[in-house]
């Protein structure tokens, strides 16, 4: 199936015909870049330059199509201080801490 441009529940996505909110979810969040898109705005809103500099210059092009779907998905939103992240896109970065301790715990036990 090609990607979608713009994955959102009850479209068909990668993994899920129906377009399970779950599969959409995976779908957006899996693509190359997004999940660093939305981690380097954690901290606050980023004009496009400077968060191109905090994803390791990630190219323009690819940066633009992302905070794109993230803008379409209502994750993100341009604001007087650049993109920053929505009360969504904050409630996504909360259900992703989970994940982020999982991460050190697994690092720990690798090293173990």
């Amino acid at each position: 199936m090609p990607e979608d441009p713009h994955p959102r529940p009850g479209r068909p996505v990668r993994g899920s015909e129906t377009g399970r909110p779950l599969m959409a979810a995976l779908d957006l969040l899996g693509r190359r870049w997004t999940l660093r898109v939305i981690w380097e705005l954690r901290h606050g809103g980023a004009g496009f330059r400077e968060l191109q500099r905090r994803c390791e210059r990630m190219s323009s092009s690819v940066l633009a199509t992302r905070l794109g779907e993230l803008t379409e998905a209502l994750i993100v939103e341009t604001g007087e201080d650049g993109y920053r992240l929505t009360p969504l896109g904050e409630q996504l970065l909360d259900a992703l801490h989970p994940l982020e301790k999982w991460g050190l715990t697994w690092e720990k036990a690798l090293e173990a």
